[in-house]
């Protein structure tokens, strides 16, 4: 009991100080993560918003298999984007393996499917009620669903946000294809997956106060933003 607490202790002073190392290693983790989390909002919201809108065969089958790849395993999303971006990989000539690209890469694909499911959900409700309006505009597909994300800005940010929560504490998929390699590609999870190996548990307590911290903020946002509290909804 008394290691952990010293531990804890330890860890804690480094938030505090601002250690150096965990300092980079924080800003990395969010450099990558916030920019899957803007690509994938890219992608996901103008389909989530999309299938909304667009009437066509197999809709229902696509709409489930959306929901389905919500669970994707990681692991399996690191392997196949390792293989892809390997050297005998179709990609590999762009060298990208054990990049930070790399790993925006594997969180994309991983948090997409999340994010266009969520905003798919939260447009519906939009679409029900401006449906016979925005129709009697004789408005493009185009002009609907710009109107649908701008009108359900609220809800799409929430659903941004739930997909930087999942991103953020992604640990599987970025030691496959970030290698994990120090001052490059180390970031939060997998600094904490290798400092407990090592025994440095101040520095891996340090790390998870900075990964909880980010966690819980991210949860407050998504709590402010949708007013879970309001008007008796919580």
């Amino acid at each position: 009991m008394g290691d952990i607490w010293e531990g804890l202790v330890a860890g804690f002073w480094l938030v505090v100080t601002l250690d150096p190392d965990l300092v980079e290693i924080t800003l990395r983790s969010l450099q990558v993560t916030v920019t899957a989390t803007v690509i994938a909002s890219l992608i996901a919201l103008p389909f989530g918003a999309w299938l909304v809108i667009r009437r066509f065969r197999h809709r229902r089958a696509t709409i489930a298999v959306l929901n389905a790849l919500m669970g994707l395993p990681p692991v399996v999303v690191g392997l196949i984007v390792y293989l892809l971006l390997s050297r005998s990989g179709p990609f590999g000539v762009f060298g990208l393996l054990f990049t930070p690209t790399a790993m925006i890469i594997a969180q994309v694909i991983i948090i997409t499917p999340l994010i266009a499911s969520i905003a798919h959900q939260s447009v519906r409700d939009i679409w029900a009620e401006y449906h016979d309006l925005l129709i009697s505009f004789s408005t493009t597909k185009r002009q609907r669903i710009a109107t649908l994300i701008w009108d359900g800005r609220r809800a799409l940010m929430t659903a941004a946000l739930a997909g930087f929560g999942r991103a953020i504490g992604e640990v599987g998929a970025i030691m496959i294809v970030g290698g994990n390699i120090d001052h490059a590609t180390r970031v939060l999870t997998t600094a904490i997956a290798l400092e407990t190996g090592k025994g440095d548990f101040a520095l891996a307590l340090g790390l998870g106060f900075v990964l909880i911290a980010l966690a819980v903020a991210v949860n407050i946002a998504i709590h402010a933003i949708g007013q879970t509290e309001s008007e008796g909804k919580w």
